[in-house]
């Protein structure tokens, strides 16, 4: 019998080294920090805008829902998935929010990706902002109908590609982008769907808790609040300091989305601690609306104080405050910095950011305290790397 040589190993994985390098030398890997659960940091780096993740009610919903239903949602929403729990929690969202009727999934992104998928199709339109989130760039990809990406806040723009369109169409935008922290014209944007008879849908997941009437949602305040056209998605592990993604708007809107929505079809129900923790913290809010105005106010405070010593950062409309940084790799550097010096911000630089402009991303929490805003703002001018600054 011939001898048979073994075939030398072959690493299928060696592109991965040249990426890696690549990453390295521009500045741009990511790495996981676990943190404890006692941190001594400061935190303006998480999106628990109202800091009510460790707030007693909201922990306590979630120990009393784990207790009566157990750990996970045990399958599917469509098969043993959905609680009394799950529909308490959307009656109460779409009311407090000003929708038909809401429909709750295991994440902020699975929402995205339902929504825009359910909504549109082959031969359809959708129109998506250049600064949406990167689930809605996902769910325009998975849609299967065309997609015409319009410069950032550009109602005019996203008029004309409508009408240039013949058939169905969706325009799709964030309410605040996560980014800079501005907010979309939403009053202008819906005018342009009712011309030319297209459906808004808008990413509201930096909006709830923060904008609108107790903070009822950016759609609450551009008077566009179950509309007929318009559809919503918000994320639960923001400001109702939870997890998981919901969609708002008709209610056969939401009757299609349980009958189409891959992501929701498909995927083992939003667990019962996480959908009790916040229904807890949205009764919370409703009863202590003043948290959303005391987050904006945290805001303008640190864009107030920190532009006034030098630092470039966009006008808040919400709870982010974006800080620019000279590059990538000294908003990495800053970043550390003040992670050293008992501060955890955010550090957005590409691909995360549309523009190619790194940025510390500051979250400005309801429940910050004058000297805590105080330290925040000593110890990120006191890190600023050269650069950073106009004077």
């Amino acid at each position: 019998m011939p001898h048979q040589h073994t075939p030398a190993p072959v690493d299928v994985f060696s592109w991965i080294d040249d990426a890696e390098l690549a990453r390295q030398q521009a500045g741009l890997v990511r790495t996981l920090r676990p943190r404890p659960a006692d941190s001594p940091l400061l935190d303006l780096a998480s999106n628990d805008y109202l800091g009510l993740s460790r707030h007693p009610e909201t922990v306590r919903g979630a120990h009393e829902a784990a207790e009566r239903w157990g750990a996970g949602a045990t399958g599917s929403r469509l098969v043993t998935g959905t609680t009394e729990l799950h529909a308490d929690l959307e009656r109460e969202l779409a009311a407090f929010c000003g929708f038909e009727a809401a429909l709750v999934l295991s994440s902020g992104y699975a929402a995205n990706l339902a929504a825009v998928t359910a909504l549109s199709d082959r031969g359809s339109l959708v129109v998506s902002d250049a600064g949406n989130h990167a689930s809605i760039v996902d769910g325009c990809r998975l849609s299967r109908a065309e997609t015409a990406v319009v410069p950032h806040s550009d109602p005019d723009a996203a008029r004309k590609t409508l009408a240039a369109h013949q058939g169905r169409a969706l325009l799709v935008t964030d309410s605040v982008f996560s980014v800079d922290g501005d907010a979309a014209p939403l009053a202008a944007h819906a005018e342009a769907c009712r011309s030319q008879g297209a459906a808004l849908l808008v990413d509201d997941a930096h909006g709830l808790g923060v904008l609108g009437e107790g903070g009822r949602g950016a759609l609450y305040a551009a008077g566009l609040a179950g509309a007929p056209g318009v559809v919503a998605t918000l994320t639960l592990s923001k400001s109702l300091g939870s997890q998981g993604g919901a969609v708002l708007g008709p209610a056969k809107v939401i009757r299609h989305l349980v009958n189409t929505a891959r992501t929701f079809i498909f995927d083992t129900g939003l667990a019962p601690a996480a959908t009790g923790a916040a229904l807890a913290a949205l009764r919370l809010l409703l009863r202590e609306p003043e948290r959303a105005d005391r987050a904006r106010a945290v805001a303008a405070e640190l864009y107030g104080r920190l532009t006034a010593s030098g630092l470039t950062a966009a006008r808040p409309d919400a709870a982010v405050v974006s800080v620019r940084a000279p590059s990538a790799s000294a908003a990495l550097r800053w970043a550390a910095d003040c992670r050293e010096a008992g501060l955890s911000v955010g550090c957005f630089r590409p691909p995360s950011v549309p523009d190619g402009i790194s940025r510390l991303r500051l979250t400005a929490r309801a429940d910050l305290t004058g000297d805590e805003i105080s330290r925040a703002v000593e110890t990120i001018l006191g890190t600023a790397p050269a650069g950073a600054t106009d004077r």
